[in-house]
């Protein structure tokens, strides 16, 4: 068997090697890349501009490219991924390869015999660079289909040093002392909280590490397979928890209202820019992207970050991902895939910010700073007690498409918040209906 291309890693040294060539068993030596000269593929995402996120996954595909000599074309679709694909894949006009945000939809996907399986060469691949939960994670039915090439910590909060002094307050530690720090800040004359309500993913990682922190991971387990329902009283007690910072208009920049017309990467930018908006926002390790693409304010320094403070005995951690899938099966298309799954492709996004890789075989000295390293770090630490993000694991009808489902029915809770009782029960509406 030969060595899979892209992959040229010395676990021993723990060093990054040219991927030029790769040595084949017989210990001669065999190109690392596929000649794809006049192939152009196409690939779609969910990252936009606003955020650097397609800019930096352009440099990922460029190394491809340069690799090969295809050339490949990224069409960004945001929080509609899904639903374009799924209207594009049954006429046959679906892209070559897809990077997937959600779980739930891989196994829609799958089940509809819409993806490809993956190759030998890609299997062994995510064998060699990543815990098992990762393959698990890509696999439906015994079959691996997808390659999650970004994992995200999605229990980290972000603050702005300064508002922390001007207001004398400590990273919290604890969701009441959240509360009571927030009231500090509110006091001092500044919105304690940027939340981005027009985005409703957000609202739905708020729920979860408040839901994982309070109602623990054995209910956690449960609510995300529909165990049991969204009306139980663990759901119920997690939405009255965040009422308590949703509820309290002088904590959000432009109150609930305004946090419904602020998208994420606005979001990070309100709390960041000068003048700033707001102390802290909450969102994942990608924020730290959004700061160093869209503001002054130095990662580290400017802008830090704690842990989702615990609601229960312990701070939640909770990771999602963006993974690679096949749906045409062209020629390049498992290369491609193949490549996402190697270090050296990691490399290229990882040293420029705003971006974790659970490949455990990247040298976490790329990361540009000691912040962003020590996030990857946690995650690879995590291994196989990862707990992925809920709303990706659930169908796509309910945890994953813009306007209908969670994203939606949090997006109400958060312009009503005292109406727990009526978010539970639309919530399991639309639960039930999705787990049909």
């Amino acid at each position: 068997m030969r060595t899979p291309r892209f992959i040229g890693v010395s676990l021993a040294a723990g060093l990054v090697l040219s991927s030029a060539a790769a040595c084949s068993d017989d210990g001669g030596e065999e190109t690392a890349a596929a000649d794809l000269k006049g192939v152009t593929l196409e690939v779609a995402g969910p990252w936009s501009a606003g955020g650097g996120e397609q800019a930096n996954f352009q440099k990922v595909l460029d190394g491809f490219a340069a690799e090969t000599g295809a050339k490949v074309n990224f069409t960004s679709n945001g929080d509609t991924l899904i639903t374009v694909l799924s209207s594009k894949i049954p006429g046959g006009g679906q892209p070559d390869v897809a990077m997937m945000p959600n779980q739930g939809a891989i196994n829609d996907f799958a089940k509809k015999n819409w993806l490809v399986p993956l190759s030998a060469d890609t299997q062994k691949a995510t064998d060699e660079n990543f815990a098992p939960i990762w393959k698990t994670l890509g696999t439906v039915g015994g079959t691996q289909y997808a390659v999650y090439f970004k994992a995200a910590n999605k229990s980290t909060v972000w603050y702005r040093t300064k508002a922390f002094e001007d207001a004398g307050v400590q990273p919290p530690a604890t969701w009441a002392d959240w509360v009571k720090a927030s009231q500090t800040i509110a006091d001092s004359g500044v919105a304690p909280l940027s939340i981005a309500g027009a985005d409703g993913w957000t609202l739905t990682d708020w729920f979860e590490n408040v839901y994982l922190s309070q109602a623990g991971p054995d209910n956690y387990d449960k609510l995300a397979k529909h165990e049991i329902p969204w009306t139980d009283d663990t759901v119920k007690a997690a939405l009255k928890t965040l009422a308590e910072l949703w509820g309290k208009k002088e904590f959000i920049n432009g109150g609930q209202q305004g946090a419904l017309a602020t998208d994420f990467p606005t979001s990070v930018v309100n709390t960041f820019k000068d003048p700033a908006k707001a102390a802290m926002v909450f969102e994942a390790d990608f924020v730290s992207g959004v700061i160093s693409e869209n503001t002054e304010a130095k990662v580290g320094t400017d802008a830090q970050f704690f842990p989702f403070p615990a609601v229960g005995d312990s701070s939640p951690v909770v990771s999602g991902g963006d993974a690679a899938v096949i749906l045409k099966d062209s020629k390049g298309a498992q290369e491609l895939v193949e490549y996402l799954a190697s270090p050296e492709a990691a490399k290229l996004w990882a040293s420029n910010g705003g971006m974790v890789s659970p490949n455990k075989n990247l040298d976490l000295s790329v990361y540009p700073d000691d912040v962003q390293r020590s996030i990857a770090k946690s995650v690879i630490d995590a291994g196989d007690d990862v707990r992925f993000d809920m709303s990706d694991l659930a169908p796509a009808s309910f945890g994953g498409t813009k306007g209908s489902g969670e994203w939606k029915i949090l997006q109400d809770f958060l312009k009503n918040p005292a109406d727990v009782d009526g978010a539970a029960e639309a919530l399991e509406k639309a639960a039930a209906k999705a787990f049909e």
